[in-house]
């Protein structure tokens, strides 16, 4: 697939006016929602960082650890080589746009394991295209087009995404509609999610009264990220920043759920990323980028089979933990030595997952 997708939500092509500051950027341009707004005024507090050439170089130094066997970029004409994470590879274009390319690298326990899933990278790449049609009313993205690059593998057809440079806002931002994961750990100590209070009662799998925002801090890649407060949140963006991050991600995630429970499917919780297009008169608007509302970046449960009290099957890399923690693979995850290779039942399988996740939520045929 390869058409020109121009970018949704009303925003134009027109790349932005990049800041003369240097910024930080995301591991792998992990962009996840955003809703449309606008900030006319530069923010002078809130600190920000660049997805861009100068921000990812800095950050990352090119190239993220934690791989069993670290990929060599490949090299195309026109093309520079910005940064090699868990699983996107980031480049840029003459024109000074971002090229982001999804391979079917999976990841576990802080390891980019040596054993790739077959089309899960076009599945990424796939099921984010679709999610930002669905969106396209809530959120401005920052795609381009799906045009591979002239001199380009071919392996890259489908799995690559043209993007505009985006002022990234430095918060992971997530939505939880139901309890589990960190939430869970924090509520069993405290009550509460990232501060904010939950009724007694609650337990793995719970729906909560309403969508929560829950912000965490970006971490290094091989870290976890941190969760915070909305107000630690606000006061390291800003007040009118914290404000947008959250009613953007609670408005699309409101929408994705509502649209994942049509297909029988619960959208447990999810996390974003928001970045600023700064115009050439200094409007700012809120934008959607990278992935969105993928099984790498989302919980996504089978309705039928929800339960709460238990763990909760789910579309994801589910079989890949569960073998790499069990005896049949022979590793201790609290070792320094690295995992070993996935057997071929358990690729197959994960493959199958991230292909049914696609289907069932876009009613499309994978191909």
């Amino acid at each position: 697939m390869s058409e020109t997708r121009p970018a949704r939500g009303g925003v134009g092509r027109g790349r932005m006016r990049r800041p003369g500051r240097p910024g930080r950027a995301p591991e792998g341009v992990r962009d996840r929602a955003g809703a449309a707004s606008a900030h006319p005024e530069a923010l002078p507090g809130p600190r920000m960082r660049e997805n861009r050439k100068d921000s990812w170089i800095n950050l990352r130094g090119g190239s993220v650890s934690g791989f069993v066997e670290k990929p060599e970029p490949v090299e195309v004409p026109g093309l520079v080589h910005l940064h090699t994470g868990k699983v996107r590879d980031l480049y840029e274009n003459t024109d000074g746009d971002l090229i982001m390319v999804a391979s079917d690298r999976t990841s576990a326990y802080d390891w980019v394991l040596p054993t790739e899933i077959p089309d899960k990278g076009r599945v990424l790449t796939q099921l984010s295209l679709w999610w930002f049609d669905q969106l396209a009313d809530l959120a401005p993205n920052h795609v381009l087009s799906t045009d591979v690059p002239a001199g380009a593998p071919a392996d890259w057809e489908g799995r690559t995404l043209v993007c505009k440079s985006l002022e990234m806002v430095p918060v992971e931002c997530v939505a939880r509609g139901y309890l589990t994961g960190s939430g869970l750990k924090e509520y069993e100590q405290s009550r509460t999610v990232c501060g904010l209070a939950l009724p007694e009662g609650l337990e793995d799998g719970s729906e909560l009264p309403g969508p929560i925002f829950t912000p965490a801090t970006k971490a290094e890649v091989g870290e976890h990220d941190e969760n915070v407060s909305y107000e630690e949140a606000a006061r390291q963006v800003g007040a009118e920043t914290a404000a947008q991050l959250r009613q953007a991600t609670l408005a699309v995630y409101g929408r994705a759920r509502d649209i994942a429970r049509e297909r029988g499917i619960v959208l447990a919780d999810t996390k974003f990323e928001f970045g600023y297009e700064v115009a050439a008169d200094g409007t700012r608007t809120l934008t959607l980028a990278d992935e969105v509302l993928t099984p790498d970046s989302s919980r996504f449960w089978p309705a039928d089979q929800w339960q709460p009290g238990r763990a909760q099957p789910s579309f994801d890399k589910q079989f890949v933990r569960d073998w790499l923690t069990s005896s049949a693979s022979g590793w201790d995850r609290t070792s320094e030595q690295p995992p070993p290779p996935l057997p071929a039942e358990i690729v197959a399988q994960t493959r199958a997952k991230y292909v049914e996740a696609y289907e069932r939520l876009t009613g499309l045929k994978w191909s």
